[in-house]
């Protein structure tokens, strides 16, 4: 795959994971101590691709602050901005001015918002394979209501494209990482609002475009809300799915140099713990995220929760399967529980405070 490009599509306003991505892309949530791109930039590289274009449009500068021209992941990136949302069909065509190969050559795809550790270079080499105009990663789960539906006949060529319903036709559904022939992409309309999954998807079908399935069963993750952010983080740390940007993950816990943890403290269950983290006496952090300047009073127990920049949790307080927003700040003796609230002392800045169920 040596100089193959790729695109991700990273322009979305990660609603589903508020209040942490209302001062920040979610594409830059801490995931194991990286950014959540560096996961998937990190793998790419490693598959051989030298150029990644990120399709983006929500607090676009913070992205390109963040991650830069892609250097340090071994790589060339640079930015495709929309002015207004362009759907994910419409965002990928944006990028394909910043593309440089050749109409016939395969171009990799990725929903910015997944964390996956299918074999890259086994898609592409199964797309080539095959002739086809598109691949498609598919993987079984258990429901399938949540995704798009993707049957596929007896040589895996793709049959439907059923988006999210209540009456699945298929346990296997579409995972957000594609191989496209460059000309494809040209296909696209220019300019407006397209979606791959309900209209590109099925237009190239109906034209009868070859698109194949490529299922692979590993790891697999969409990262779209903050329990599967707190999971994808502690599956990361504990070596349940590996990524290149964390060659070594720890096991029990990964903890910025920088953060303070009491002796008398446990952290466990891959937690992660940013930079300036203080963590007190008897404090309890279980499968949990705490970003940066987070603060744990003495005796507090954070289960399966994200912790937002320079939010703090008082004295003896419980938080489990829950999410405290930016520089939040919950009282002593209080409980947080799948989204309840007893006996709390809560100063919520702006819209500070969201519950999760885990």
């Amino acid at each position: 795959m040596p100089g193959m490009e790729a695109v991700i599509v990273a322009g979305g306003l990660g609603s589903r994971l508020r209040p942490l991505t209302a001062r920040r892309p979610k594409h830059v949530l801490p995931v194991a101590g990286e950014p959540l791109l560096a996961h998937q930039l990190a793998r790419l590289a490693d598959a051989g691709v030298e150029h990644v274009v990120l399709a983006t449009s929500y607090r676009a500068d913070e992205l390109r602050w963040e991650l830069g021209d892609g250097e340090r992941f071994g790589l060339r990136l640079s930015y495709a901005y929309e002015q207004t949302a362009l759907g994910t069909g419409g965002a990928v065509r944006n990028a394909l001015a910043e593309l440089r190969g050749g109409a016939g050559d395969p171009v990799l795809v990725l929903n910015g918002d997944q964390l996956s550790d299918h074999d890259l270079r086994a898609q592409v080499s199964h797309f080539a394979a095959a002739g086809a105009d598109v691949s498609l990663h598919v993987v079984i789960v258990g429901d399938p209501r949540p995704y798009g539906c993707v049957p596929t006949d007896a040589g895996g060529r793709v049959t439907a494209f059923r988006e999210k319903s209540a009456d699945p036709v298929s346990p296997q559904v579409n995972a957000g990482s594609y191989v496209f022939r460059r000309s494809v992409l040209g296909d696209i309309p220019a300019g407006v609002e397209v979606s791959l999954e309900r209209e590109t998807f099925p237009r190239l079908l109906r034209a009868g475009r070859a698109l194949v399935g490529y299922r692979d069963d590993g790891y697999w993750l969409d990262v779209g809300t903050p329990d599967a952010l707190v999971r994808a983080s502690s599956d990361l740390v504990r070596g349940l799915v590996r990524s290149p940007a964390l060659p070594d993950p720890p096991g029990e816990r990964l903890v910025h140099p920088s953060a303070r943890v009491h002796p008398g403290a446990r952290v466990l269950g891959g937690s992660a713990l940013g930079p300036d983290v203080v963590v007190g006496d008897r404090s309890v952090v279980d499968g949990s995220v705490l970003m940066a300047g987070a603060v744990l009073g003495t005796g507090t127990t954070v289960v399966a929760s994200a912790i937002g920049p320079a939010a703090q949790v008082g004295d003896d307080s419980l938080v489990r399967a829950s999410v405290l927003g930016d520089a939040a700040v919950l009282g002593a003796r209080c409980e947080l529980v799948d989204g309840g609230r007893v006996g709390c002392d809560v100063r919520i800045p702006d819209d500070g405070l969201r519950f999760t169920a885990g």
